[in-house]
């Protein structure tokens, strides 16, 4: 016997085993629906569809506990009627619970496939992602390799490149390793425009001067030399002047610098009747270069006044360049008497080769025609030959005895 809100109800009673049976039922879809979500719960937040399926599932079950609240009051409603409406009425709830349970049932397992489906189908979305990033990952990574290679290389160019630099400040700090290094590049220009039998290095000049380099070009203008000055310290503080107070002095430390060497290389090294009318300041340095012109006008014009020319390496590549014609053109002109002896002799040969021509031309005639005389007289003997070939001596024979004067006998 159970005893439920005042009442009893026998065990074998058939409403209660159908209540039982419900309540069996609604448990085992119960169980089965927590193991279902629970199935579904992994991949919930990968499948949108199913999470909204599991909720529209738990609405069912939401309003199966309502129809089970119904069923209840309803058994109880049975339990006061009469026998036969019972029968009718579990009849009744069996069918619907078949019916329910069919349905969940179909439910379930559709979402189990479905879930089954996005689960598969996102673990291949998840493998294809991390044979993708797997590979991009190897591709980085020989890309990082690759660069790293390359940023090792440069920074062994850098420290290379720094030992190079702070060994040219040690070589331009020193003036004679400055105007060692002003002759290296100065004879790197040279040897490329000029001839090397065209200019002398270190030429002692009538007065006892040494000059870095001396050309030879022919008169006018004459042999011209070329001087190499590297004004560094005056240009370093002109450079390094950031206050109106340290650019005075550094200007005019510059203005004298250029001045001394203007002044050294005219009179050292312009001697009349020896030199050109003029001689070349070589700066090894673009950048004074262009400071002289742009900010030192005046320091250009008195090197024009005092005929020294201010050159750069690139003008001065220039400089020689027209040097070089100059040389070219003087050349050719000393080879001018020659080459007019020589073509006289050839002229000469080329009569005496016409003469010797039309000499063998004539040799050729006449041998020509000797040959076609010489081919008519074979002719005429061929001819002759064939008469006398023809000839019959017999019938000749008594025509011969009229005409040959015979023996007389002794």
């Amino acid at each position: 016997m159970i005893e439920i809100a005042g009442q009893s109800y026998a065990l074998d009673d058939p409403a209660v085993i159908a209540v039982i049976a419900g309540a069996g039922v609604l448990l085992l879809m119960l169980l089965l629906l927590i193991l279902a979500v629970r199935a579904a719960g992994r991949s919930a937040r990968l499948a949108e569809p199913l999470a909204q399926q599991m909720a529209a599932l738990g609405g069912h079950v939401q309003q199966l506990s309502l129809g089970q609240e119904q069923l209840r009051g309803g058994l109880q409603t049975v339990s006061d009627t009469a026998t036969t409406g019972q029968a009718q009425v579990i009849q009744t709830v069996e069918a619907r619970l078949a019916a329910v349970q069919s349905q969940m049932q179909d439910r379930l397992a559709d979402n189990a496939m479905r879930a089954q489906r996005a689960m598969t189908e996102m673990q291949e979305r998840m493998r294809e992602s991390l044979h993708g990033s797997s590979k991009q990952t190897a591709t980085s990574l020989t890309a990082l390799q690759e660069r790293l290679a390359v940023i090792d290389k440069a920074q062994d160019n850098i420290t290379k490149l720094s030992g190079d630099v702070l060994s040219l400040q040690d070589i331009l700090s020193n003036k004679q390793t400055r105007g060692a290094f002003g002759e290296i590049q100065l004879k790197d220009i040279l040897s490329k425009a000029l001839p090397a039998d065209s200019y002398a290095w270190q030429a002692t000049l009538s007065n006892g001067r040494r000059a870095d380099c001396l050309i030879h070009l022919p008169n006018p203008p004459g042999p011209i030399v070329i001087d190499s000055k590297f004004p560094l310290e005056a240009y370093e503080a002109l450079r390094n002047a950031e206050t109106e107070a340290a650019l005075k002095p550094a200007v005019q430390q510059m203005r004298v610098a250029v001045r001394k060497h203007i002044r050294d290389i005219s009179e050292k090294y312009i001697i009349d009747g020896e030199t050109a009318d003029g001689a070349l300041m070589f700066l090894p340095s673009e950048a004074v270069y262009a400071e002289l012109h742009a900010n030192f006008p005046d320091l250009v014009r008195e090197g024009f006044e005092a005929r020294v020319w201010i050159v750069s390496p690139t003008t001065c590549m220039a400089t020689l360049n027209t040097m070089r014609a100059i040389l070219k053109d003087a050349r050719m002109r000393e080879q001018a008497g020659a080459i007019r002896k020589e073509l006289s002799l050839l002229h000469k040969d080329v009569d005496r080769l016409g003469d010797r021509v039309g000499n063998l031309d004539r040799h050729f005639g006449q041998a020509a025609k000797d040959i076609a005389e010489i081919k008519i007289s074979a002719d005429k003997a061929g001819r002759r030959a064939q008469r006398l070939d023809r000839f019959d001596f017999e019938e000749l024979a008594p025509e011969a005895d009229s005409t040959v004067v015979p023996l007389n006998k002794p």
